[in-house]
Parts: C-alpha cells; structure tokens; sequence
C-alpha cells in the first residue's frame, strides 16, 4: 500500500555548511511528485533523506502517520532508482529483480511469478535470461525499474534516472515510467534537473532554488512594495507588514517594460526557446531575464537601456530577517 510522505522544516548540516533549511513538503498518497532543480540545489541531498541513506538533522519525516527519521532505510518500505542503474553485474535479469523478493524473504513460489509479471511491464520479458552487459542502457533501466517496484513498496524514489540515456531514449522511457506509475499508484518521488521532463511525467513539482533574482525592498502594510525608490508595485500579503524585506523573481517573472527599474543590457544568449538576458541595474545589480520567442520578435541588444517590471502576483515577498514569505 501506498504512502503520503510528510516533510516538515528539514534540515541538513555538512559541518557548519547548512545544505537545506527548513523544507517542508505534503506529498499525497499514489502521487507522482517531482524535485526539480539545477546541480548543487540539494534535490538528491533530501531523497537521500527520506531514503535513510543521509542523516536528519532537523525536522521531521513522515510515511503516512508514521515518524521515520530514525527508521533504518532497510525498513522504510522503499523502492529506489538510481541514476547509474546500480544492477549486478553477475546476475541475469530475472536473478536482479529477484533481489529485493529474496532479500525480503518472499516465499520462493511467489518469487517466479512476481518477477515474470514485473519483466512483462516493462516490456523486457524475453530478456530475462540475459546478464546486463548484453543490454542496452534503456534495458538495463527497465530492470532497474522492474527491481524497484516488484517489491511492492510504499513509496518509490528516483534519482535523475533518465540522464545516462541519449534524448530519443529518455522520452521514451518517460512514458514508460509515467504509465507504470499510474497503473501501480506507488507513491513516487522523482528528481530532475530537466524542467520539460519534470512537466511530462509529474502530478505535481516542487522547484528547488534554481536562478532567481533576488532585490531589496521596503514593504508598507497596504502592500505596497518599493525597489530602490526605482518601482513600486502593489502585492498581495498574507499577513500585515512594514518593514525591509527582499523580493525575489526567477528570470521569467520578470519583463521588459514601458517603464520601472532602469538598466542596460549586458548580454544576450539565444536558447531555442527563449532569450535569456543580463541586465544591470543603475546600482550595479546583474538580473537575468527570460523572454519567450513565442512573446516578442524584438532582440534586445547589447548595451541597449531598457526598463524592466514584475507580475505582482508571481514574484515572492521575505521578510528580511526571518526569511518568512509574507505574500500570498
């Protein structure tokens, strides 16, 4: 049977560097839900947390009602995928899937038939008798997936599992993925750096610092929020507040405009789908910008003054001590 898995204030310490701080996530039961961000955002750091392979050093993890944070991961009821497969190199197919049922001491006259079903899903039946070193990497993905879930666990976990597979392959396997994980209804976990398969796959997706752009401002209780006596913008708060705080926008938040903060144009880099940009502001600050190809058919050019402006209803208000969003 499935579980929901409940993540509150996490925190993870490596010495006195502190890698995550208070994440907190409510993850549904049979739900496919998705870590996406760049290298270094600490996605692999909390699956590894809820897998039991990294200490806990604050917060609370849950399967269900159940507190796991002290639970060794051998006893978490997980299935887990990883990025370079990790199947045995001695074994067939058939005997790598087996892994888990044996280990699990699953009666040997089920053992057969649970892998048989498990190979028959992912289509790799007629493999079975083969050792890994005579398939190819989508192969040898499906058997890793074959291992994870033939076990049954409450929860599945995967760590970039698609990035060794050329781009062809890895929309294929996606779907994959994606239709084994509806017909089971495993509660599933999955981290990624690529944004287009996170949205292919994921029920939902919860975005780990990747680039943003980050401002100071002063926040007034009606709502009102000024940038450097540049722009004020209105914005809706969840609570009352005065005081200084930091506005933060990812680069597509942000927009070229008629008027608001001044800057100039530092760079441009063309990415198929959009333009990324670098813009300086009057005190120095760099922002990047991106614009959809699909928005505009003008290039901003180097060295070209421009103004930029926000979407009040998608950027994020802190509070510039606690670090607590006070926008809606």
């Amino acid at each position: 049977m499935s579980n929901a898995v409940i993540i509150k204030d996490a925190v993870k310490k490596y010495g006195d560097f502190i890698a995550l701080k208070g994440v907190s996530l409510d993850i549904r039961e049979g739900e496919f839900f998705t870590l996406l961000g760049p290298s270094g955002c600490g996605k692999t750091t909390l699956l590894r947390m809820i897998a039991g392979f990294n200490s806990i050093e604050g917060g609370e993890f849950y399967f269900g009602d159940r507190l796991i944070n002290a639970v060794p991961a051998h006893k978490r009821d997980i299935g887990m995928v990883f990025q370079n497969y990790a199947i045995f190199p001695h074994l067939t197919v058939a005997e790598n899937v087996a892994y888990g049922l044996k280990a699990r001491k699953v009666p040997a006259s089920e053992i057969a038939p649970r892998v048989a079903e498990a190979l028959e899903l992912v289509q790799i039946a007629h493999l079975s008798k083969r050792k890994p070193n005579e398939l190819s990497g989508g192969q040898q993905q499906r058997v890793a997936l074959a291992r994870a879930f033939v076990i049954e666990p409450s929860v599945l976990l995967m760590d970039e599992p698609l990035s060794n597979l050329d781009a062809k392959l890895r929309v294929q396997m996606r779907t994959v993925i994606k239709k084994l994980q509806r017909k089971l209804g495993i509660t599933t976990i999955y981290v990624t750096h690529d944004q287009e398969e996170a949205l292919a796959i994921s029920d939902r997706i919860a975005v780990m610092i990747g680039v943003s752009n980050f401002l100071d401002c002063t926040v007034r209780e009606n709502g009102e929020v000024t940038i450097e006596n540049e722009l004020t913008i209105r914005v809706p708060l969840k609570k009352p507040y005065s005081g200084k705080a930091t506005l933060s926008a990812r680069p597509e938040q942000l927009f070229f405009a008629r008027d608001g903060m001044p800057g100039e144009v530092q760079f441009s880099t063309f990415l198929g789908d959009f333009i990324e940009y670098e813009v300086r502001l009057a005190d120095g600050q760099q922002l990047t910008v991106n614009e959809y190809t699909k928005d505009t058919t003008t290039v901003h050019e180097n060295g070209e003054k421009v103004f930029l402006n926000f979407d009040p209803e998608r950027i994020s208000v802190y509070e510039a001590e606690s670090e607590e969003v006070i926008t809606c």
